[in-house]
């Protein structure tokens, strides 16, 4: 009997699991307030040996006892052995590397060591080189399908005096209920500083991080009065599910079971209300894709005198016969994996801080073809080409201004808000900003357009400042107008970080972990764009399936050409490109 299997072709099952971190009695390394730790995940890949990191938590400020709202989703394969690392940092500064930050501890297990472990909690001491290390316990569970999204709307009604000298300050945390009816921390909300009666902003949650999308599962809500040290009063707390939520102007009171048990008059620590519970759809970045999205791919290439004299093999630009320079690999890398979503291929590459004719003046926003009516290139062969073949047509100069080129995309952006296009910068450069008040205030306006950008950092500079653009933890704010930014749309890599150490000096896997690194926000940055403009995926439609045209040998043996191309063309027309 036929099974149907055939070796090779089989896919491979996996389940995806949801991964919370906790620890406690973690080592105290700050002088004066407690540590503020974050939480990396790193995974060991099982056929390069290679470590790369999955992700972080938020920092906590001055907690020696952190409960972490961000969790880490990782694919479970029964039949791998997945090392993981959880590592523990004391956040010191606003710096991205792990180095600037002091070193609190690690735990080395096993995914499987996690899933199968009782109740699906492991608890393990930390190891590390300090004293103390601390204990951090983390648990699994199965991610359920559920795709939807839940609004949430809280107010605080009468609520108890904490603090000598003034009210409340009071916030909320959400738990959901597990299996062995512990409890794990979902969502925390912001601090409503000096009030007894506090309404909190409005957030969003999938229903599936929530309670696993049962709405019958239990959720507990905890009030707590914020304390500068950490020490936060506990005011009360209640157990609800997401049915008993949804419903119109939900009331709970809220009890602290210690106030109850030695005030015989007790009644409440105050009230909770529900002004707003709305479960809505989630459209995943591929709900986008399969209703038509398309992914415009642009290249800005950095060709500033810093760089070096292109003939030089020190050059930064050397065209080196034997492997591909840094500006090249990181072409390829990002451009093989975005034109696959690019239905044409074609991609305008421009360029930056060079002069490009007689005038003497540095241009920050030409076309490495020099045809600025169309600035196309055909696939990432073409960017390569243009690449290679504007180098000694142009001489480097300078500043390196990045301004230009964003504005340049985000006119296009301004032109296509409708959900139908989404536009990726790719910013290649070598050295630091010299028009960063202005390239804060094109990210801050483009931070409203269907539009993210990618900053990869070539060479050996320091790219400290970069990280103020990747605003992670926070949100620009534009030095020009004052306004702050509506979503994080910048990503910056710098290159020399996959070049050798972990990844073995072989440019090619240099490649492969470097786009990994890039691309890897950029799927939520395009479903949260469209989710604040309110729109909606189109479904698919179902495709008729076309006949080739007959073939007729023509005159002198040519071959027919497609359908809307001229006669002898290779490839379609490019759209129409409007000159700046």
């Amino acid at each position: 009997m036929d099974t149907g299997f055939r070796p090779g072709t089989s896919v491979v099952p996996c389940t995806k699991v949801e991964i919370s971190v906790s620890c406690r009695n973690l080592t105290d390394n700050d002088l004066f307030s407690k540590s503020d730790p974050m939480c990396v995940l790193k995974v060991t890949d099982p056929k390069s040996r290679r470590v790369f990191e999955v992700g972080r938590t938020e920092t906590i400020k001055d907690c020696l006892n952190p409960d972490f709202v961000k969790k880490f989703m990782m694919d479970y394969y029964f039949e791998e052995r997945q090392m993981l690392r959880f590592e523990i940092y004391d956040i010191d500064s606003a710096s991205h590397r792990l180095e600037d930050h002091d070193f609190l501890g690690y735990m080395d297990c096993s995914l499987g060591e996690l899933v199968s472990a009782p109740n699906s909690r492991l608890d393990r001491k930390l190891q590390g080189r300090t004293a103390g290390y601390g204990v951090i316990s983390v648990r699994t569970e199965e991610v359920s399908t559920c795709k939807d999204e839940v609004i949430l709307h809280m107010k605080g009604l009468h609520l108890d005096k904490k603090d000598f000298f003034g009210k409340s300050d009071p916030f909320l945390k959400f738990f959901r209920v597990n299996e062995d009816l512990s409890y794990t921390l979902v969502h925390k909300t912001e601090v409503v500083k000096n009030t007894l009666n506090p309404t909190w902003q409005p957030f969003c949650m999938s229903v599936r991080q929530l309670c696993n999308g049962d709405r019958e599962r239990s959720i507990k809500i905890e009030c707590f009065d914020w304390d500068s040290d950490g020490g936060h009063d506990f005011i009360g707390e209640t157990v609800t599910n997401l049915r008993e939520l949804s419903q119109a102007a939900a009331r709970y009171e809220l009890m602290n079971p210690k106030k109850k048990a030695k005030k015989k008059s007790y009644k409440n620590s105050g009230e909770i209300e529900v002004i707003r519970c709305t479960i809505q759809p989630q459209y995943s970045f591929l709900d986008f894709i399969k209703g038509g999205l398309q992914m415009n791919f642009t290249v800005a290439i950095d060709f500033t005198a810093s760089n070096g004299n292109p003939n030089s093999s020190s050059s930064l630009h050397y065209i080196n016969p034997y492997q591909p320079n840094q500006y090249a690999s990181a072409i390829q890398a990002v451009g093989e994996i975005i034109q696959d979503y690019d239905s044409d291929k074609l991609f305008p590459v421009l360029g930056f801080g060079a002069r490009i004719d007689n005038s003497g003046q540095a241009s920050h926003e030409f076309a490495v073809n020099f045809n600025p009516s169309n600035p196309y290139c055909q696939g990432v062969g073409g960017i390569l080409h243009a690449y290679h073949s504007a180098l000694p047509r142009v001489q480097l100069y300078g500043p390196t201004n990045f301004s230009p080129v964003i504005n340049h995309v985000a006119r296009f952006a301004q032109a296509s808000r409708d959900g139908s296009n989404y536009f990726v910068l790719l910013i290649l450069t070598d050295g630091i900003i010299t028009d960063m008040h202005q390239t804060i205030d094109a990210i801050v306006q483009a931070s409203t357009l269907p539009m993210s950008i990618i900053i990869v950092g070539v060479g050996n500079a320091e790219f400290d400042a970069m990280d103020e653009l990747d605003a992670d933890d926070h949100m620009l704010r534009s030095p020009i107008s004052g306004r702050y930014g509506e979503r994080d749309i910048v990503q910056f890599v710098p290159f020399r970080d996959f070049i050798g150490g972990k990844y073995g000096g072989d440019i090619n896997t240099s490649k492969v972990y470097l786009a990994k690194e890039v691309l890897a926000e950029i799927p939520d940055q395009v479903v949260l764009y469209m989710k604040k403009y309110g729109i909606k995926p189109k479904p698919p439609q179902p495709q008729q399936l076309q006949q080739p045209p007959p073939f007729q040998q023509q005159p002198g043996g040519a071959v027919p050409s497609a359908p809307g191309m001229a006669a002898g063309a290779t490839q379609p027309p490019p759209p129409p490109y409007p000159v700046a």
